[in-house]
């Protein structure tokens, strides 16, 4: 299916629109090969709480941003490489059903679909295209990925110290290895994540001293290098969490909304360039 659309009008018809949804702000999609397979919106695990955002599924990327006018314009935009992409389903649970976890090497976060069906549509999809391009590539899929962050509401005091209470004075802070919720002085200590960024990025106490052990180990590469860094104990430092989830604000369509179900293109596309050449001829 994806082949046959590689070439079609109607597919650059589709990237042309999701490029000037983006406007200015996102980068150009349009690429050689390049298919559009499906789009929709999905309910994302932001930092505070639960939000709509926009995505578009290509044979070789994943594509969302946040939502300003639904179908008109986006911003926002995150691009992540499918080969990076390893799914991981996620029990019902409360409120939260119909989930699963978008997992790479820099970020990982959980999404939410409307209803089952549309979760397996979603999922099967996508892991279609990331099987026919590690097949295409050869390459294997990474066996390391960011933590999930956990939501700022799931947490009132500090996961590590079990101690501190978060106030507007204590912010919350998130370590970049496990994903906790912690206070300043439990993540005053910074270690380079190969995978997720060149800089010491803020890690806690128990989890830096894990990467060392790690590292220490003989006979064994390690996976990350250490600088560790000082902060107060209000944990400034210029990383907290609110700086660096970058798609958890702008938030102008409330989640709840009711929105179409998502779209993937199919056999559709061969009725819908069959009736644009018959109304070409026709003109003739």
């Amino acid at each position: 299916m994806v082949d046959r659309l590689v070439n079609s009008e109607a597919n650059a018809r589709r990237i042309a629109m999701v490029e000037s949804c983006f406007g200015s702000s996102g980068q150009p999609l349009a690429e050689q090969g390049r298919v559009l397979v499906g789009e929709g919106v999905l309910t994302k695990m932001c930092r505070k709480k639960p939000k709509a955002r926009q995505f578009f599924l290509f044979n070789d990327i994943l594509v969302y941003g946040n939502i300003v006018i639904n179908k008109k314009k986006y911003n926002k935009q995150h691009v992540i490489p499918l080969e990076e992409v390893k799914l991981e389903s996620l029990k019902d649970e409360g409120q939260y059903r119909n989930g699963w976890l978008i997992r790479t090497a820099s970020k990982s976060f959980a999404v939410y679909a409307a209803t089952a069906t549309e979760k397996e549509e979603w999922m099967a999809h996508i892991e279609k295209c990331i099987e026919d391009l590690l097949r295409k590539s050869g390459k294997q899929p990474p066996s390391e990925h960011a933590a999930v962050w956990v939501p700022d509401n799931e947490a009132a005091i500090c996961m590590h110290c079990k101690k501190t209470q978060f106030t507007v004075l204590n912010r919350r802070h998130h370590c970049r290895k496990c994903g906790s919720v912690v206070c300043g002085p439990c993540s005053s200590k910074r270690y380079i994540l190969r995978g997720q960024s060149d800089k010491p990025l803020r890690v806690c106490l128990q989890c830096y001293d894990e990467l060392n052990r790690e590292r220490a180990r003989p006979n064994l590469p390690p996976t990350a290098n250490t600088t560790p860094v000082k902060t107060d104990a209000a944990g400034s430092g210029g990383d907290s969490s609110a700086d660096e989830d970058s798609d958890d604000d702008d938030d102008r369509v409330n989640a709840e909304e009711k929105h179409d179900e998502p779209k993937f293109y199919g056999d559709s596309d061969k009725t819908e360039e069959t009736n644009n050449h018959s109304s070409k001829d026709s003109t003739k």
